[in-house]
């Protein structure tokens, strides 16, 4: 038996040396054809995607049976040159790609609650739907018209926008589509990027007009159809130096630590551009002087001034030092209202005429204190001397404002926001889009490689860097009928209380007087 087992021993070591010797052989083989596969997708066509992990840690039971989703990395690529408007072919990750990816598994969370208000914006086409008829009438005042197929965005431009407004709204649709590549579905809509609403419905109404034009803005009221859509300034104002919001974000937390509620100016605080409408020309009345103090310190904003000095006194962050900051429209709303709703001060809330896609959520006495439009000064007086005496419930209506605008108006909830409002009127649409024959197409390699200075330094910084690992946030039911009328008792009945307050603060000063 001993003779037997030794060559059976020997043969069995070298069938086992051949053996690892094969395997051997095939790993090599196959490490050089993944090698030359990523070598040749770090052309300018096929880029090399860097990956980072998210660290989003699966539960116990679930740990060991799904893989770690990444965030792939795709910077622009400009290697045609900073002068060319090119758009680089099969750069981006395709809806393909989209879909093999591994998603994160956790479900998305659901949408804040400004989001229902995007079924009551796109009310009007809910029976009639959107024609290309009705689209094409909106061009009338139309900066651009926006066409959106297979992923790719297309741009028929009409007139050039006040500074940078429609450079900015289009680098932010870009980033929807590299965030969510081959989710937005296609379309075709008009963009007007002036201040004030122009689809009134008392033009639009009776038989004649079976449904208004569709037409996107920045803002509405509550006389006209438009469409409210997110303003240019979250990717930044380039021409007053005002940062893409989620780096100005961080900045508004950081300038919020640096001292206490109490230990602010116990005033109202304003400054801007007076000449721009009369409500804010008759608020400088409100400013201290020998004979009265009103609570309030305004400030005329002198922007050729400030461009010369470096915008050294408008820095957004540093002027967080105030208990109280004053909102106030313009010739329409105003950017300035997130900025100043996240200072952790109480906002006194000029009556707003406009709104925008998130205040209608607003709420007085929870997220800001109600200022009346007709009796600025006295009520502004009532405001500061309240909140100065009730400082613990002043604090926290500062706090809930700051918030809402940090939390829930980030800007993952900024582009989902988009997204749903897109695919909700793409829903609308009765006819299949084309691109236009005056039409370009637009990517964010042909409007950030040949831009400079600060237009550049805000594109780069806002650049979404590839697709998300995650779904949009779920969207929340539309209000029915007695939801919405809560809301809007809800609101009045704040209001209500603080005109009640404030007649009973004034009888009984002027009794000591």
């Amino acid at each position: 038996m001993e003779a037997i087992r030794r060559p059976l021993a020997r043969s069995s070591l070298v069938a086992l040396f051949f053996a690892v010797l094969i395997v051997g052989a095939f790993i090599c083989t196959r490490y050089l054809d993944s090698s030359a596969a990523l070598m040749d997708r770090s052309s300018p066509q096929n880029p090399i995607l860097t990956t980072k992990t998210v660290h989003d840690f699966p539960s116990e039971t679930t740990q060991n049976h799904q893989s770690t989703p990444k965030i792939i990395d795709i910077p622009l690529n400009c290697s045609l040159g900073n002068v060319s408007r090119t758009c680089p072919a099969n750069y981006y990750p395709s809806k393909i790609f989209v879909e093999d990816q591994n998603l994160s598994s956790a479900p998305p969370p659901s949408c804040p609650d400004y989001f229902r208000w995007i079924y009551d914006d796109l009310w009007p086409w809910r029976e009639t739907g959107i024609t290309k008829e009705m689209v094409m009438s909106a061009s009338r005042t139309a900066n651009f018209r926006l066409v959106i197929l297979d992923g790719k965005a297309y741009v028929q431009t009409y007139r050039k926008s006040f500074q940078s407004r429609d450079t900015f709204t289009l680098w932010g649709i870009l980033q929807l589509l590299r965030r969510y590549p081959g989710k937005v579905p296609d379309l075709d809509l008009m963009f007007d990027c002036v201040d004030w609403p122009v689809i009134k419905k008392e033009t639009f109404k009776g038989p004649k007009y079976p449904a208004p034009p569709p037409l996107f803005r920045y803002c509405g009221d509550d006389s006209s159809y438009d469409i409210v859509f997110p303003d240019w300034s979250f990717w930044g104002w380039p021409e007053i130096n005002i940062k893409p919001w989620e780096a100005l974000t961080e900045e508004l937390k950081e300038g919020n630590k640096r001292s206490t509620w109490t230990d602010r100016e116990p005033h109202a605080y304003w400054k801007g551009n007076p000449t721009v409408a009369p409500t804010r020309m008759d608020l400088l009345k409100c400013n201290v002087t020998d004979k009265q103090d009103w609570g309030a310190r305004v400030f005329a904003q002198d922007w050729l001034k400030e461009q010369k000095e470096g915008y050294k006194q408008s820095d957004l962050a540093s002027q967080c030092v105030h208990r109280y900051k004053i909102y106030i429209e313009g010739s329409a709303w105003s950017v300035s209202e997130k900025y100043i709703l996240a200072c952790d001060s109480v906002t006194l809330l000029v009556k707003p005429y406009y709104y925008d896609f998130f205040t209608r959520s607003l709420m007085p006495l929870q997220h800001y204190w109600p200022i009346k439009d007709d009796d600025k000064c006295r009520s502004i007086k009532h405001a500061v001397d309240w909140g100065n005496s009730h400082q613990q419930e002043a604090q926290v209506i500062g706090k809930q404002a700051s918030s809402f605008i940090l939390d829930e108006l980030k800007m993952d909830y900024v582009y989902d926001y988009m997204f749903h409002l897109l695919s909700e009127y793409a829903k609308l649409l009765k006819y299949k889009p084309t691109v236009p024959k005056r039409a370009v197409e637009l990517c964010s390699e042909a409007m950030a490689c040949p831009s400079q200075g600060l237009e550049k330094k805000f594109m780069t910084d806002s650049l979404v860097k590839g697709p998300s690992v995650s779904n949009p946030c779920t969207m929340p039911p539309p209000y029915d009928p007695a939801s919405l009328h809560s809301v809007i008792e809800r609101k009045n009945s704040g209001i209500k209380q603080v005109e009640t307050w404030e007649k009973e603060y004034w009888q009984k000063q002027n009794k000591q007087m």
